[in-house]
């Protein structure tokens, strides 16, 4: 079984498109998505009604319970944000369609699922703490199953970080699937990973970076109050002006 797993699209629907296809066109019988599919990208409201028309199995990232707080209590939700921060979360809880609200807050925390192979996955967002805890690549056998507490997880798949990787620690195959919409490694291309699990064998997975149309992102930016160093971060990949 082939598994493509995404996260933190951040409201690039251009870019989820691609890496849904690329997936497809590499064999992916299912995609997964681990969170965030809003905010600081100018489509929050499409990327969401993509993931829900198509029946992507996704749970809810931290940024997107900061947009349905948002849309639900207004500047009070953001009173302690610095200003550029507080104007990209209010601006995409007011570009969120009332179907893409009640989808984000339908959302699950978490994953756990036994694979046809016989292999327990778990997918989070930020880790099995919380969604804003962080798994990292030099994370320890010691970290992780303090992370874990008493799950034992074949596959486990996080982002949150937006720093891909797979390693093997212990007995789990522990997956961060980077960003699908908006890297900050240096590199442009955005990245989602792909896992192969079979009954008799041990899982693997690797993570591809891919290709998309970044202008078309940073088209739509331009159209928007959003601040402009994000067109930036968009097209470098590689500033992390607003990333919390």
């Amino acid at each position: 079984m082939l598994m493509a797993f995404v996260s933190d699209i951040h409201g690039n629907l251009p870019a989820l498109k691609a890496a849904v296809a690329d997936a497809k066109a590499r064999g992916a019988g299912e995609v997964v998505c681990a969170g965030d599919m809003t905010g600081y990208g100018p489509f929050p409201d499409e990327v969401c009604r993509f993931l829900k028309e198509r029946r992507i199995p996704s749970i809810i990232g931290n940024y997107d319970r900061k947009v349905i707080e948002a849309a639900e209590l207004g500047r009070a939700a953001a009173a302690r944000m610095k200003q550029k921060k507080r104007k990209i979360l209010l601006w995409t809880a007011a570009h969120l369609g009332d179907q893409s609200r009640r989808y984000l807050a339908g959302l699950p925390e978490h994953i756990a699922r036994r694979l046809s192979g016989g292999h327990k996955l778990l997918v989070v967002h930020g880790s099995p703490v919380s969604l804003e805890d962080t798994i990292y690549p030099s994370i320890t056998r010691r970290g992780l199953e303090a992370k874990l507490g008493g799950q034992r997880p074949d596959i486990l798949v996080c982002g949150h970080t937006h720093i891909p990787f797979v390693k093997r620690i212990g007995g789990a195959l522990v997956v961060n699937c980077g960003s699908a919409g908006q890297p900050v490694d240096g590199d442009p291309r955005p990245a989602y990973a792909l896992v192969q699990a079979e009954a008799g064998a041990r899982p693997n997975g690797r993570i591809v970076r891919f290709e998309y149309d970044p202008d078309r992102t940073i088209a739509a930016l331009q159209k928007t109050s959003l601040p402009k160093g994000l067109r930036k971060d968009f097209a470098e990949g590689s500033k992390m002006r607003f990333l919390e």
